[in-house]
């Protein structure tokens, strides 16, 4: 069942872009004709699908991962509410990699096509696609600087920061989160073995960084992990 236009509205900042007028609010939520639920372990979308939707995270987190022909997988990316995800078919009209939930989750579902002549129209809608889009250029920069030239640490030590100031953007703790990922996961976006995952949390741990309960993180000293990625915390 489609989801009506109110529930949009309730949570615009998420669904629907900032600063509309109440018609293109409207509007616009008549582009998005349903949301669609996707539970975890289930593919939102696989490499070379057609692309045809972005799709908007309202609940729940996702991955996206390249396999390679002997079956490794690749972590390429995570999601949170607020996020967007398929941005890749864009260029291709076809997706380069899968999305899976890595929890229960939903998602806006939006129409590229119709999105985009809504864009054409509307100035404020196309400059707030311009800045997601950039974001995620942005977001990939990192990411390449975090596999090419960092050490264990300083790559763990982005991660969180990172995932900090993600939450805290969304109206969260920036200081107390879960991690929805596997450690295994984790270790595949950083380029790092499970095993060196799990020795470099605990040494945080041991150095009241954080505190870590299974899947649950307490920043304790967030100048701390801004440290280790400084000039000056490098060994000679």
């Amino acid at each position: 069942m489609p989801l009506p236009l109110l529930q949009y509205v309730r949570v615009e900042n998420i669904c629907l872009p900032k600063k509309l007028a109440s018609e293109e609010l409207k509007a616009f939520g008549f582009i998005i004709p349903h949301s669609k639920k996707v539970f975890k372990g289930d593919k939102l979308f696989r490499k070379a699908d057609s692309f045809k939707y972005l799709y908007c995270v309202r609940i729940g987190s996702f991955k996206t991962s390249v396999t390679s022909p002997e079956g490794t997988e690749q972590v390429t990316g995570f999601y949170m509410p607020g996020e967007v995800l398929g941005l890749c078919g864009v260029s291709s009209n076809s997706h380069y990699c899968d999305a899976t939930a890595i929890e229960d989750a939903e998602v806006c579902v939006i129409p590229y096509k119709k999105f985009e002549e809504f864009c054409n129209k509307d100035s404020q809608l196309n400059k707030n696609f311009l800045s997601v889009l950039s974001a995620e250029v942005v977001r990939g920069h990192k990411n390449l600087l975090s596999l090419g030239s960092l050490r264990a640490d300083e790559k763990l030590a982005s991660f969180l920061l990172d995932l900090s100031q993600r939450y805290e953007a969304r109206g969260y703790s920036r200081t107390e989160f879960i991690l929805r990922m596997t450690r295994g996961e984790i270790g595949s976006f950083l380029g790092l073995k499970l095993e060196t995952v799990s020795r470099v949390l605990s040494k945080f741990a041991d150095s009241n960084l954080i505190e870590i309960h299974q899947k649950r993180v307490h920043i304790l000293n967030l100048a701390g992990l801004k440290a280790i990625l400084t000039e000056e915390c490098r060994p000679e």
